[in-house]
């Protein structure tokens, strides 16, 4: 008889978990003894009995920081709703909110909306998705650059779309390092996609975008009263600053992470919540496969930060501009606090810091409309988070067939969607990397600007302490996308 190995424990129902090596080691032990397989599966399986099946709850509770304005709104909060509802089903969560800009980001019943935030006892990877880390990221420079000499360094310095930097154009630094030597099984093997992203920002919403900030008295003393005494004194006298704000995610290197982590979620939850759907499947954080992912997690954010950081250091560079200061945050992640998971699906943290006082956020709206400034004010109802963005009323589909773009022939489609950014961003410096203006990413595709910033206040979401105001800004934009084909010019 050959030597038991884990496969044949895998078919005996025994969990794979820190455990799992102790499993091994008693069957060997017995089976070098001389026992049988079927003494010895009876003896491991009695000894290390399967976790008990949790069950799913029969309903699910949740709060709305959302209201509707128009009947566009109406459908998508029902919508939103609904997975929601049958999402709080899940029994390891604790509460859940939805935000002003949320929307639904999948077919599935129970898919965590955009604009969704849950908190759990466990880490689910569906609730952060592909694009772990996704952020935002703003640097203070004196005012005194020309617009479009700004845009012409910003679009020379990173890039956008799909693939990565070809090894002559990649960018060096020290955080692909600790990549390289990982032995975590969520990292290992990924430090090519590491290293050709950097200075990378992807696809669809993804941005970089330049304006002005009015710094007021009362910005000023803002800042100072809630722990930002040092970005308060960089501004100085300044009465206005420029700012680059980008908006990226952890791009592949990301989305290789979930693909495995949401494995490793299936597979837990597999066994001890049979009912569970994949798409909310949980790692248990106490495990060595939870302490690995955690870990994963934490380096991804560092690699998602740092990418931020060389897109406007380098920007800056160029022009021989020395910034004020520089601080961003996430939008699309997990953050433990206490013994709790917090769980964004594009929804900002508005709780307190470390430190008691409330957390700095920048919340974007369209690519014409201000970026806003705020501090969280820790509505724990509402799960302590604050929007994102503006969120969608209808698919990218939807809105290409209501502005009349679908099948049309590719020069007639081009010229219309030129048109149409010009009608929506005059006086502005817009720019798409791939010189195609996608329309699926103008202000028309969002809700009103206006209405989630109304309702911010009306939910008391966060405190708006500062306004950045378009000049310019670039994202990847339309490219042939061989799925998107039919669809789009069918």
């Amino acid at each position: 008889m050959s030597t038991i190995g884990g496969r044949l424990l895998l078919s005996w129902g025994v969990e794979p978990g820190p455990r799992f090596k102790d499993v091994l080691a008693e069957a060997r032990r017995l089976q070098a003894d001389g026992q049988g397989l079927d003494a010895i599966r009876e003896a491991v399986t009695t000894m290390f009995p399967k976790p008990a099946i949790i069950a799913r709850r029969t309903q699910g509770v949740f709060t709305e920081a959302i209201a509707a304005e128009t009947p566009e709104d109406e459908a998508n909060i029902r919508a939103v709703r609904a997975h929601m509802a049958e999402l709080m089903r899940c029994p390891v969560l604790e509460h859940g909110a939805i935000m002003p800009d949320a929307c639904p980001a999948g077919s599935a019943p129970g898919t965590i909306p955009v604009g969704g935030a849950v908190i759990s006892r466990a880490i689910h990877p569906a609730f952060h998705s592909a694009d772990i880390c996704c952020s935002m990221y703003a640097t203070v420079f004196p005012e005194g650059v020309e617009t479009g000499a700004f845009m012409d360094a910003l679009k020379a310095t990173t890039r956008f779309g799909p693939g990565g930097r070809a090894p002559a154009e990649q960018v060096s630094d020290p955080i692909t390092d600790e990549i390289e030597a990982t032995r975590n099984p969520f990292l290992h093997g990924l430090a090519g996609r590491a290293k050709a992203q950097l200075c990378d920002q992807g696809d669809g919403n993804h941005f970089a975008y330049l304006g002005t900030l009015d710094v007021t008295p009362t910005l000023v003393q803002k800042l100072a009263q809630n722990g930002q005494g040092a970005l308060a004194t960089s501004l100085g006298d300044a009465k206005r600053v420029n700012v680059l704000v980008t908006h990226h995610g952890s791009r592949d290197l990301g989305a290789q992470v979930y693909k495995r982590g949401i494995a490793a979620a299936v597979q837990h939850t597999k066994a001890v919540s049979p009912e569970t759907k994949p798409h909310q499947a949980w790692i248990d954080p106490d495990s060595e496969v939870g302490a690995e992912y955690w870990d994963a997690l934490a380096y991804v954010a560092r690699w998602t930060k740092r990418n931020h950081q060389l897109v406007h250091e380098r920007t800056l560079a160029r022009l021989g501009i020395a910034p004020l200061a520089a601080f961003g945050n996430e939008h699309n992640f997990v953050w433990k606090r206490g013994d709790l998971f917090y769980h964004g699906k594009g929804a900002t943290p508005a709780w307190k810091g470390d430190d008691g006082h409330p957390l700095l956020g920048l919340i974007p709206l369209n690519m014409a409309a201000p970026v806003l400034l705020s501090f969280g004010n820790d509505r724990t109802e509402y799960a302590s988070f604050s929007p994102h963005g503006a969120g969608r009323n209808k698919s990218r589909t939807a809105l290409l067939r209501e502005q009349g773009l679908i099948g049309l022939e590719p020069e007639a489609f081009l010229e219309r969607s030129r048109a149409l950014l010009e009608r929506q961003t005059e006086g502005l410096d817009v720019r798409f990397f791939f010189d195609r203006p996608d329309v699926s990413e103008t202000p028309i595709a969002y809700k009103s600007a206006d209405q989630v910033r109304e309702q911010i206040e009306r939910f008391g979401l966060a405190d708006v302490i500062g306004v950045i105001v378009p000049k310019g800004s670039i994202m990847a934009g339309d490219y042939d996308k061989p799925w998107m084909a039919k669809k789009v010019r069918a």
